[in-house]
């Protein structure tokens, strides 16, 4: 039987005062929320990544050990290179036909984002829903619109979901747990990030002790891509850029990229981080082409170089050292309006 420490509940009681001190739309916990419904779909944000999955398994074995009835549907599939997280398929893809009857019988538990914009197909399902709750740890934006649990100091959201288990006598699965693991080791890049600090580590012995195997989330999370994706960060790499003198790097992929490749967009996860090996690069800028014209672009940072401010510019969001947006702008347009506001940031450091 998995052990909990109760320092965790500490952390949880604390965290909920916190929420109430500071106004952020989280008047109620989840657990009354879970107990005055009977149906409830959880969703995430498209496309799903490993912490947003990770939390929605643990929100999920919650709910139904709860005695309600659950259904995790999403906007999109889940890229290749997650699927390992839900081993059982419980993840369902928004279909109108099989679901369009479900949100006016459910309420909602948004994971992993707090923003409509970023739930592709489900946004329309989850305004019909009688109730709609959040359960997200990124920096808040402008756009809130529902009550919930936003908390930008956690780590994670799977870390999250573990105290909310936690609070609620809630026993979580070995299969559960190994994909909190995964979704907390995913966000705080294996405990280096920032963010990462003793309430992450809690949340993770805590899902140690339900017998996950670590070695087991970094050969699935790092270890588990294809050959053509190889090709496919070659070319981005090819044609990596420097600017502000060799402080910013920029990538980008185009669609002729992923054709000649035989890839897809989500497939390049993680190709950003790779500029920040270098001790010179402060940013790393990934512009990537979709084919109905959107540019995505992912931005890191290193220190306390704010990029979720820049991303929030653009409608977009996400951490101080993490974020991203989608603009219909062009690759031109929007790199340069980018690296206008990047270089702002650099010199009024």
């Amino acid at each position: 039987m998995p052990i909990f420490y109760p320092e965790l509940r500490m952390v949880l009681k604390l965290k909920i005062l916190y929420y109430k001190i500071m106004n952020l739309n989280t008047a109620e916990n989840i657990i009354p929320f879970i107990e005055r419904n009977e149906n409830f779909i959880l969703t995430t944000h498209d496309p799903p990544d490993a912490d947003g999955l990770g939390a929605q398994m643990v929100l999920f074995e919650i709910i139904t050990k709860k005695g309600k009835k659950c259904r995790i549907i999403n906007g999109s599939p889940i890229p290749e290179h997650f699927k390992f997280i839900d081993p059982h398929e419980i993840s369902e893809l928004w279909d109108e036909q099989k679901h369009g009857h479900l949100p006016e019988q459910a309420a909602a538990v948004m994971v992993d984002t707090s923003d409509l914009n970023n739930i592709g197909l489900m946004k329309e399902p989850i305004m019909r829903c009688r109730e709609v709750f959040i359960v997200d740890h990124h920096e808040l934006g402008s756009n809130l619109q529902f009550k919930g649990i936003c908390d930008p100091q956690a780590a994670s959201t799977s870390e999250l979901a573990v105290e909310i288990a936690v609070d609620a006598g809630i026993n979580i699965s070995p299969d559960a747990a190994f994909a909190a693991y995964a979704g907390i080791a995913y966000d705080t890049g294996f405990f280096a990030f920032p963010k990462t600090n003793q309430r992450t580590l809690r949340a993770a012995l805590a899902l140690l002790k339900c017998g996950i195997q670590p070695e087991k989330a970094y050969k699935y999370l790092y270890q588990n891509y294809s050959t053509k994706v190889l090709h496919l960060q070659q070319k981005a790499i090819a044609g990596l850029s420097f600017h502000y003198d060799g402080k910013i790097a920029v990538q980008i992929t185009r669609l002729k990229d992923f054709e000649e490749t035989g890839t897809v967009s989500d497939d390049t996860n993680g190709f950003v981080n790779f500029p920040l090996k270098s001790r010179e690069i402060l940013v790393s800028v990934m512009l990537k082409e979709t084919p109905d014209g959107i540019v995505k672009c992912s931005l890191r940072s290193k220190d306390d170089i704010n990029v979720s401010k820049l991303a929030h510019d653009f409608g977009g969001g996400g951490h101080l050292n993490a974020s991203g947006f989608k603009t219909d702008l062009g690759m031109e347009e929007t790199l340069k309006i980018t690296l206008e506001k990047i270089i702002k940031l650099l010199e009024n450091k």
